[in-house]
């Protein structure tokens, strides 16, 4: 059935106007984003296929739509599904970059660092959706500011090389005065590996020698984090 053809009082748009956006499922909101369908399934029958497409394989009846299953679709296969066009595709993708950007904004303005929370949420919703290993760096001044943040390397599912004459060549090339570490688990287990820990005992050494401490290292899995410092690894 085409969505105009619905009830009114069923309708995403009308519902939206009568009752605001808390009222709508997340099917109903991502196809008033999508505005159409095709000819074999409205807007909101299209938005069950993308918030299920991680699913694709299960029987109709037992799948579970999921907006975090979205940060896994990249261009390619969204332009792969039967109604997502170019537009539709940069739509969606624009959509997610925002969200992650929204939850950035607000410590982009030299928020001081006075505790892991703050830099977890900061790096949250970036990393927790990412399928491979992320190594991040935090640089900062010496009021704990956050003056930037370079990405050191990118590793697989199972493992990140991070070499600290990398981190520190960027940490020195910016002024840090001192560092914090982020990765994430892609498993969204935030519980530090023994390679982790070497790694950071590597990186806590090297810190300690060119004077540019390592404050902390902060581990993101899906929705939680571990903190070194917390944990008294650091």
């Amino acid at each position: 059935m085409r969505i105009q053809d619905q009830p009114i009082e069923e309708r995403p748009y009308e519902k939206f106007g009568k009752y605001g956006p808390d009222y709508l499922s997340n099917t109903e909101l991502l196809a008033i984003l999508l505005r159409s369908g095709t000819k074999t399934y409205n807007a909101e029958e299209l938005a069950w296929h993308l918030l299920t497409y991680g699913e694709k394989e299960k029987p109709e009846h037992i799948k579970t739509p999921s907006l975090i299953g979205l940060y896994h679709i990249s261009y390619n296969e969204l332009m792969s599904i039967n109604g997502i066009g170019p537009v539709k595709a940069i739509q969606i993708l624009t959509l997610l970059e925002l969200s992650k950007r929204i939850t950035k904004e607000k410590y982009q303005s030299g928020e001081k660092i006075t505790s892991p929370a703050i830099l977890s949420c900061y790096f949250m919703e970036e990393l927790r959706h990412s399928r491979e290993e992320r190594f991040i760096i935090t640089l900062l001044d010496a009021k704990c500011k956050m003056i930037g943040y370079e990405t050191v390397s990118k590793g697989s599912l199972t493992a990140s090389i991070v070499h600290p004459r990398e981190v520190y060549r960027i940490a020195i090339q910016k002024s840090a005065h001192s560092i914090i570490a982020v990765h994430n688990h892609p498993s969204g287990d935030p519980t530090p590996s023994e390679e982790d820990l070497q790694m950071t005992k590597r990186l806590q050494k090297v810190g300690d020698l060119v004077g540019i401490p390592l404050l902390d290292h902060i581990i993101i899995g899906d929705g939680i984090y571990k903190s070194f410092k917390e944990e008294s690894y650091l």
